[in-house]
């Protein structure tokens, strides 16, 4: 059958530092790898060993990339038990995380929506996820 593939999601920052830190500690990953001047880029590769994705977040030096073009850049993370729904929600308001209301409701109903310092959204469903 072959190796299954992994996703990774990658995107840049002005705040490789802040961020690496913040996803770290609010969503438990782990450093997977970290990297300095890889053809002119700074990054971090965040996940578990385990998991068949990770999150890149990359910065170049001397290059602006800004904050998020809109409240439905999302990840979103479902979490079914609730005990452990609600020590995520908090990791994530520790790690500096800004709770938010969800543009969209959908995620009101089960959900928290917060924001990192640069404006994308990371939303944490306490529900399983079914099809």
């Amino acid at each position: 059958m072959g190796v299954a593939p992994i996703m990774r999601v990658a995107r840049a920052t002005d705040n490789l530092d802040a961020i690496r830190d913040m996803y770290r500690v609010g969503l438990e990953l782990q450093v997977l790898g970290e990297f300095k001047d890889h053809q002119g880029f700074d990054g971090v590769i965040l996940g578990h060993s385990d998991w068949r994705y990770h999150l890149e977040f990359t910065s170049k030096p001397g290059h602006r990339v800004g904050t998020a073009p809109s409240e439905e850049q999302l990840l979103v993370f479902y979490v079914p038990e609730r005990a452990q729904w609600e020590r995520r929600c908090q990791q994530m308001t520790a790690a500096g995380f800004r709770t938010v209301t969800a543009f969209n409701p959908y995620w009101e109903a089960r959900g928290v929506t917060f924001e990192d310092i640069d404006g994308y959204r990371v939303v944490v469903q306490n529900d399983a996820w079914s099809r």
